[in-house]
């Protein structure tokens, strides 16, 4: 055992608890039963099989209100892989779920045998015929596709508001549409061809033309019932009419009859029918889709009225001036996006009554987009319109900023009203559609009915097609909550069946809890049909039961999940995933949700049950020492719950009293832990060249099993040898600026091989070239960002050096009177953001009069425009850092490569290195993963510069890609450096 073995018992929550009726029984504790783990296991092989509990327990969970443990988790490469479990399960008696992002809210990713991720190994998209078409994998996310459309100008038809994390396959699954899809956009009416695997085995490509031919030798008895299936719907007129008139407002409740009327023959059938059937029929592994028009001229307004009603009325009237999208908010809604990011703060003071629109027209050219608003403007002035707070405009508006702000409250209604519900409570999101020229009748229907059942009202929803949607907030934990519940849904079923003959689900698909309603809605014949189609292709019933034909009245309340409390800065989550894209651990252990997941799993469990124990074995590599604590998922979360902070606090909580100690002790005396690290990686740089870098990381690898692999690094090649000893003299006369030269790079040099300046030296030149002269206090070494101990959770060390930095900065820019400019973009956030609640309320006084500037920023707002490029690179890569994130400066990352070079390009896949500072070096695995794909589009080309604005992850990208990454700001010199200098 290695010497500072952090103790396991350190995170275990230690609260006297009741076990939840829901917990996850003990029997389970050691998770997949034999023999269906071995037998997994010696048919797939070891790696993609899921076995232990905390793995079952991460899948158990989605963004629905439903929680089923699977048996085993299974990840298949291929679709060799898919055919080998659909036979396996065919011979075994067992039901297959597949799953990809997890974010369906109606429990179709949840499984309670078989669940497979089709989310890892099932990414890409390939442009086809210059952008009119794309082939799309089922793991790929909506947000990724158009990034890579966005340069042929197109886009995907099917649009959810989750696209940041909703993957094709699950989107075409579902039929899921969003805010301008409608039924002429989404996935049905844009899907172009469909590569699917049967239940049997069997791989049709609908785009094949001899796709039926190929069928019909495969699978007769298929091909033969599937067209008797279609002479008998349309030998029936009544039949036909009424399934033409169900889909005529937006519909995904049951299966997509219409597929027997627009296919001809048994493939056609199928690729209709495909579409929304929820992972019931087979697996989808590829989607060629028709793409549409990025129409780039926009014009968007917020709009306020009195009522949700006077809103809804209005909508009709924007549909005839051609808005591609109107989007309706209460003011339940309104009120709760204050919690995200950039939306008014004024908007918790709206009245309960208000309501909003947001409508957007989008335009080819600038012609087309003037005859938009002029017609948008003849509608609002026939409008009673209301400005209840003073960030209220009502004005239709070109700036990207607001109209991005905009879009992300509306977008957050489900995470960020959901977020405000009672702490303990589980989240029910609702969607459905009617006729819209009924919208304002049916809002006014909801309000009473939410009213009366005791439940708050929040709407949201696509108000263009009469699809709303709203949450229902109860305990799932008490029975009289769940009567509740349950006596809702039956009344609000009836509601918009027998009132306004709509559908129960819009868009998000039938699921767990609209399937005991489907016969309701589409009546005994078609529900018998619908029954007969999958006892047709899944004859043995092995893909998904229960998720979309449920015979069961109570089938929607079988499952619900409780959610109990755990630490505050994690308690709003509904497990929604959104985090999980920009995870770098994602394909590695464990994404932020997970995270939370696994702690509530806990919380769950009586104090030192067998399952709390395996659970807390696995949680400290798994969650803490696998989190980058990059802070990327605070980003993607629309109440902006920061996963990285209570990992980082975890770290905390295990570190014994003496680990503490020693941190506080390299804080206090960092300049000879810089002088000394700087020495070191000097002599190993040195060993490195005589006998090579194994020698190193091998004495590293001892190290590290004798002490802590989450204390001690691991040496890799990619390290760079030592800094120079001294930094650049400069004058702090005439200084325009106090530059700071981050710790890291006091210690490591730049690029092996590059004879340019280094960073420091480039950035004073540049300075100075600029008539902007910086200057470069003599007394830096030995103070640092505080970053070092932040991340690993060392509290007194942080606030030693936090306080230090901070009172050191104050004197070097004068009380403030100078910028300060820092040159690694994580420790410009750090100084900026993250010190400060380590600060004495002295120093938080100091802090405020600081001005800490990112070096990209002054480089591109105060240099650039003072500079003469005088040579160019003709390509360039760039690797925007999460710190660049968090700071907001991507695009002067972005400014200064272009300033530079001919072509820049920033990958599709560009993310979190999850480098770190050292996290890369202690765990070298992480950073392989969370830079694959990354690395995979950077290296399909090559490029005449690699650049980035931090050391640290160029070294990570120097790793993953095999090039060499420097400073844009290195470049940015040598771009204007006068012609003879050198």
């Amino acid at each position: 055992m290695p010497l500072l073995e952090p103790n396991p018992e350190a995170l275990r929550p230690g609260l006297a608890r009741a076990a939840s009726h829901d917990r996850v029984p003990d029997r389970q504790a050691s998770g997949t039963p034999e023999p269906l783990r071995g037998e997994l296991t010696a048919l797939l092989g070891p790696s993609k099989v899921l076995w232990k509990v905390s793995d079952l327990v991460r899948y158990a969970s989605d963004a629905s209100p439903y929680r089923f443990l699977p048996q085993v988790v299974v990840v298949p490469e291929d679709i060799d892989d898919i055919s080998a479990i659909l036979s396996y399960a065919h011979g075994k008696g067992r039901e297959v779920v597949f799953r990809a992002a997890g974010t369906s809210l109606n429990g179709q990713a949840q499984g309670e045998d078989i669940l497979v991720d089709v989310r890892r190994h099932w990414t890409g998209i390939e442009v086809l015929d210059g952008g009119a078409r794309a082939r799309v994998a089922p793991g790929t996310t909506v947000m990724r596709a158009n990034a890579t459309l966005a340069r042929y100008g197109r886009l995907l038809g099917p649009d959810p508001a989750s696209a940041i994390a909703c993957t094709v396959g699950g989107v075409v699954a579902n039929n899921a549409s969003g805010m301008t899809a409608g039924t002429t956009r989404n996935s049905y009416r844009t899907v172009s061809s469909l590569t699917f695997v049967l239940p049997t085995g069997t791989v049709v490509d609908t785009g094949d033309p001899a796709a039926d031919e190929l069928l019909l030798g495969a699978e007769p008895r298929l091909c033969g019932e599937l067209l008797a299936l279609k002479a008998e719907i349309e030998a029936d007129p009544a039949l036909t009419a009424r399934i033409r008139a169900k889909y005529e407002i937006k519909n995904t409740n049951g299966y997509r009859l219409d597929a027997f009327l627009d296919g001809a023959t048994p493939v056609e059938i199928l690729r209709g029918l495909m579409v929304g059937s929820e992972g019931t029929f087979g697996f989808i592994s590829e989607v060629v889709f028709d793409t549409l028009p990025l129409d780039r001229k926009v014009s968007t307004a917020l709009l306020f009225f009195p009522s949700l009603s006077a809103a809804a009325a209005a909508v009709p009237r924007f549909n005839e001036a051609g808005a591609v999208a109107v989007e309706v908010m209460d003011g339940n809604t309104l009120r709760a996006s204050v919690s995200v990011q950039g939306v008014p703060s004024d908007w918790a003071a709206l009245p309960k009554g208000a309501a909003a629109l947001l409508v957007e027209f989008r335009a080819p050219d600038e012609e087309r987009r003037q005859e938009y608003e002029r017609a948008a403007a003849e509608v609002v002035r026939g409008l009673e319109l209301v400005r209840p707070v003073p960030s209220v405009t009502n004005a239709f508006t070109r700036d990207a900023g607001t109209i991005s702000g905009y879009w992300k409250a509306r977008k957050a209604f489900v995470t960020a009203v959901g977020g405000s519900r009672p702490s303990g409570t589980t989240l029910i999101t609702e969607d459905f559609a009617v006729p819209p020229s009924r919208l304002a009748e049916a809002c006014e229907a909801l309000l009473e009915l939410q009213s009366r059942h005791g439940f708050d009202a929040a709407v949201a929803g696509h108000a263009a097609h009469g699809n709303l949607h709203f949450l229902l907030a109860f305990d799932a934990a008490k029975p009289s909550d769940v009567d509740r519940y349950a006596a809702f849904m039956d009344e609000f079923c009836a509601l918009v069946v027998d009132r306004f003959d709509g559908s129960l689900k819009a868009e998000h698909a039938t699921g767990r809890n609209i399937a005991p309603f489907l016969e309701l809605e589409w009546g005994p014949r078609a529900t018998e049909l619908m029954w007969r189609t999958k006892q047709i292709i899944d004859p043995d019933g092995v893909l998904a039961p229960r998720i979309v034909l449920d015979r069961d009245p109570k089938a929607h309340l079988r499952g619900l999940k409780t959610i109990p409390k755990v630490e505050p800065v994690a308690d709003p989550c509904i497990e929604c995933g959104f985090c999980e894209p920009t995870c770098p651990s994602e394909d590695l252990t464990t994404t932020p949700r997970q995270r939370i997941v696994l702690r509530r799993e806990m919380m769950r469990q009586e104090d030192g049950s067998p399952v709390e124990s395996s659970l807390l074995d696995a949680y400290g590599y798994d969650a803490v020492d696998t989190c980058a604590g990059d802070s990327t998922c605070k980003l993607a979360c629309p109440v902006g719950i920061d996963t990285g902070a209570m990992m980082k606090d975890f770290r905390h909580h295990r570190h014994s009293p003496r680990e503490e100690r020693i941190a506080a002790l390299t804080a206090k005396h960092f300049r000879a832990v810089e002088a000394s690290a700087r020495l070191a990686v000097a002599a190993a740089d040195r060993i490195g060249d005589r006998i090579g870098d194994g020698f190193l990381e091998s004495v590293t690898r001892l190290a590290r099993r004798a002490v802590r692999p989450d204390l001690v690094p691991e040496w890799l090649p990619e390290i760079p040898g030592a800094a120079a000893r001294k930094l650049p003299r400069t004058s702090r006369a005439g200084a325009s600026a106090v530059y700071y030269p981050a710790c890291v790079n006091r210690i490591f040099a730049g690029p092996e091989g590059r004879r340019e300046p280094s960073l420091a030296q480039a950035v004073v030149a540049v300075s100075r070239r600029a008539g902007r002269p910086v200057w470069i206090p003599e007394d830096v070494a030995g103070t640092c960002c505080s970053t070092i101990w932040h991340s690993k959770g060392y509290d007194e060390a942080n606030a030693v050096m936090a306080n230090r930095i901070v009172e050191a900065a104050w004197g070097w820019t004068a009380g403030g009177a100078l910028p300060l400019v820092v040159d690694a973009s994580s420790c410009t956030l750090g100084i900026a953001h993250e010190v400060v609640p380590y600060l004495t309320d002295d120093n938080r006084a100091l802090h405020r009069e600081l001005t800490v500037v990112d070096s990209l920023v002054w480089a591109a707002d105060e240099l650039l425009p003072h500079l003469t490029v005088l040579r160019r690179t003709g390509s360039a890569v760039v690797h925007p850092t999460c710190s660049m994130q968090h700071l907001g400066d991507e695009a002067q990352l972005r400014t200064l490569a272009e300033a530079c070079a001919d072509e820049v390009v920033v990958p599709d896949d560009a993310g979190c290195c999850a480098f770190a500072g050292d996290r890369g070096m202690l765990h070298k695995e992480l950073t392989d993963s969370a830079t694959s794909k990354e690395a995979a589009e950077v290296n399909s080309r090559e490029y005449d510069a690699y650049l980035s604005a931090n050391r640290m992850c160029e070294i990570g990208m120097d790793r993953a890609t095999g090039r060499r990454y420097h400073s844009v700001l290195m470049e940015l010199e040598r771009a204007t450096r006068p012609t003879g200098r050198p």
